[in-house]
Parts: structure tokens; C-alpha cells; sequence
């Protein structure tokens, strides 16, 4: 069992809370703030209960030393906006300095530590580095649910020092959706994929081969399989040492019924940067000197038509490169399609970073039933994998 943050009295507690704060950043300006706005309600029910609030993130991946590219001090300007009021920083996640200036919080303050990582002993779940972590709070809770497949000194050892100890909002929604309603959907299930590669979904394609009604299958990874069925495809993306596992899945899955159902058609070009979009053409004639980068229109009439009939979706990976609006079309259909049918009932879970991304592009992340913050820890959940820092919260 987890504890979720309102089984306990945290009225003039400080409560150290994790957080996912690892967001695109690019010449100093926040590209996407979605991960931060997603922990605004756990930190405001614990400020409104009135409690003091420390907040640890990791940012990057600066190798365990300090990047001021890495500096979590721009999060905290942005976060101190969203909260409309005023946040303590320190340079040093475990210096004497943080850990006093946490001691000394009142009800209602938050204070923000450094990059968990500019630490080499974060990554390295040290015991030594989780008992600083501790001396920062009186109660842990876990927020962060992008980094719960990480066994981690902020998400795992630190939870040795602490007799009380939980998950916030936003890891009780991810829990909700990514284990309740996986485990026990509505049927019928149908599974999208897309992205770039085959060997990333493979254990979610493995998994739900038996347990899927429909596995819809789009994105760069297509072509992996079409080069495994002897089509030729061009400069498509191909994961070579993919193909015998790609041949494979596909006998498994004439097994199964023909649960797998892969694009007719798709859009070509010479490259990802083209500005006009061509028309579509059957997947055995792409050209020698085109990639395929998009799904084709009898493919997407294809999709949507299987999309009517779901009643759970669980979505990874985009259609094809939807960063260039000439071939965002099919992915652009499919969570049209997608939203349409959530307010026809369905439930539908959207998980991974370009599916994330995606959604946001369209304007259309509010309007589906979960877009899940964690990549890999999404990931691993749905295929069925225990994860290190859920196990280590359970009670």
C-alpha cells in the first residue's frame, strides 16, 4: 500500500517533497513548463495545510558535478511565479547552510535545493547523501514519478531516515491511471506506438500482444517491421538489429489474431526539414532516395476507424516527425480522435515525452484523461515492471 499525502497531519510539519523538475531549457528560457505546473498541487495543499515546503530535484544529467547550465535557480524564478510568492534557493542541496535555512522555514515557505545531480552520490544511491537529504524534513513525500524507475539516494535511500513517508498528487493520478486502469481496463483495449524505435516498446508490444484487443503501430518504428516483411523503404529509419525481433513480434502476433495493425500507406520526403508535404504512397513503393515520415491518409482513415470502437487507449510514441507541421497530420488526426472519443467516455492515457509534447503542440494536453510525466517510468509501469521507488514507498 502507498500513504497519499492526506493521511497525514502535516499542519507545522516541513515536508521534503521530490520532485520531477527536469525541463527543457534552452538560452536560459523554460521551453515547456508542464512538469513544473504539474506539482503545483501537491506543494499548494501543503502550504494552504499550513506547512513549510523543501523542494529536490534533479535537472540533466551534469555527471555529479556542478554545470551552471544545469542550475535549477531558473525553475525556481519560474515555480516562484506560478506560486505568486516568494522561494528560498540554496547552491547546495546537503551544505549546513540548506539544511539550516530548511530548519528555520515557517508555515507557508518554500525553499528549493540545487540539483540533486551536481552530486555523483544522488545517482549512486549513497546512504551517507540520503541522510543529509533527510535532515531537510520531518515528512517525505515522493512527487516524482518521472524518475520512480531510478533507484536514487533522493528517491530511494532517503526514505531509510524517515518514519512517515508517501506520495503527492501527482504520483497518486500517475498510480491511478498507469496501474488501476492498465490492469483492469475496459474493453475494447486498444494499444498506439509510435516513436522511433522498436527496441524501446519492445516489452510493451510483448505484453500486450495477449492482452489487447488492437496494437496500432505508427512512427519510425514501421519501418523496422517493413524491412523484417522485404519491403524496401528507402533512407527510411531502420533499427537493423531490430528486424529478427520485429520478424518475430509479427509471428507472434498472426498468432494472436492479427492484434497488430501496421500503416498501408505513408507520407515521403528526402528529409525531416521538407516544407511541402507530398501524397501518400503505398508502403511497398517508397522511393529509393525518400524516408517515410508521416502515415498516410487510407492509413489514418484506418486508425480513427479502430479508434471509434476503443474504450481504453493507451498512447507512446507520435505518428510520424510532428515537429515539422508537414508531417504532423497523422498525429494530429489520432488525438483528435482521441480526444473525441474521451468525451464519448473512453479513458485514455498518454504516456512519454514526444506523445507529451505532441499533445501540448496541439493544444489538446487538457483533453484526454491522463498525460503521464514520466518517459521510462511510464514505460515500465504499462509493460508490467516493478519499479524501484514505488517498491521502496510501499507500506
Amino acid at each position: 500500500m502507498l500513504r497519499t499525502l492526506k493521511s497525514f497531519d502535516i499542519k507545522g510539519q516541513t515536508i521534503l517533497i521530490r520532485l520531477d523538475l527536469n525541463v527543457p531549457i534552452h538560452d536560459e528560457v523554460i521551453q515547456d513548463d508542464f512538469r513544473i505546473k504539474s506539482c503545483l498541487p501537491t506543494i499548494n495543499y501543503c502550504l494552504e495545510e499550513g506547512a513549510a515546503v523543501v523542494l529536490m530535484s534533479h535537472l540533466g544529467r551534469p555527471k555529479g558535478e556542478y554545470s551552471e547550465d544545469f542550475s535549477l535557480m531558473l525553475v525556481g524564478e519560474h515555480l516562484a511565479s506560478l506560486l505568486e510568492i516568494p522561494i528560498k534557493f540554496s547552491s547546495d542541496c546537503i551544505s549546513q547552510d540548506a539544511i539550516d535555512t530548511s530548519l528555520s522555514l515557517k508555515p507557508g515557505e518554500v525553499h528549493l535545493l540545487e540539483n540533486l545531480r551536481f552530486h555523483k552520490e544522488e545517482s549512486d544511491n549513497d546512504s551517507l547523501f540520503s541522510n543529509k537529504l533527510s535532515k531537510h524534513g520531518r515528512i517525505y513525500i515522493n512527487d516524482a514519478f518521472g524518475t520512480a524507475h531510478r533507484a536514487h539516494a533522493s528517491n530511494h535511500g532517503v526514505i531509510n531516515n524517515f518514519k512517515n513517508y508517501g506520495i503527492g498528487f501527482l504520483f497518486e493520478k500517475e498510480m491511478k491511471y498507469l496501474r488501476e486502469v492498465v490492469d483492469k481496463p475496459e474493453r475494447p483495449l486498444v494499444l498506439i506506438l509510435g516513436g522511433s524505435k522498436v527496441s524501446t516498446k519492445l516489452e510493451l508490444i510483448n505484453k500486450y500482444l495477449s492482452q489487447a484487443d488492437k496494437i496500432i503501430i505508427g512512427g519510425g518504428m514501421v519501418f523496422t517491421f517493413f524491412k523484417a516483411m522485404g519491403y524496401n523503404i528507402g533512407k527510411s529509419l531502420v533499427e537493423t538489429k531490430m528486424i529478427d525481433q520485429a520478424r518475430n513480434i509479427l509471428d507472434a502476433a498472426r498468432l494472436n489474431g492479427n492484434k497488430i495493425i501496421l500503416p498501408s500507406d505513408v507520407v515521403c520526403a528526402e528529409d525531416i526539414n521538407s516544407t511541402l508535404r507530398a501524397n501518400s504512397v503505398g508502403v511497398r513503393d517508397i522511393p529509393e532516395n525518400s524516408m517515410g515520415l508521416d502515415i498516410g491518409s487510407k492509413t489514418i482513415e484506418k486508425y480513427l476507424s479502430v479508434l471509434d470502437e476503443a474504450k481504453t487507449v493507451l498512447w507512446n510514441g507520435p505518428m510520424g516527425v510532428f515537429e515539422n507541421e508537414v508531417f504532423s497530420y497523422g498525429t494530429k488526426a489520432v488525438a483528435d480522435k482521441l480526444v473525441e472519443i474521451v468525451e464519448k467516455d473512453s479513458v485514455v492515457i498518454a504516456g512519454g515525452g514526444d506523445t507529451a509534447s505532441a499533445l501540448r503542440n496541439f493544444k489538446l494536453v487538457d483533453n484526454v484523461s491522463h498525460v503521464s510525466t514520466g518517459g521510462g517510468a511510464s514505460l515500465e509501469l504499462m509493460s508490467g515492471n516493478q519499479l524501484d521507488a514505488i517498491n521502496k514507498l510501499e507500506i
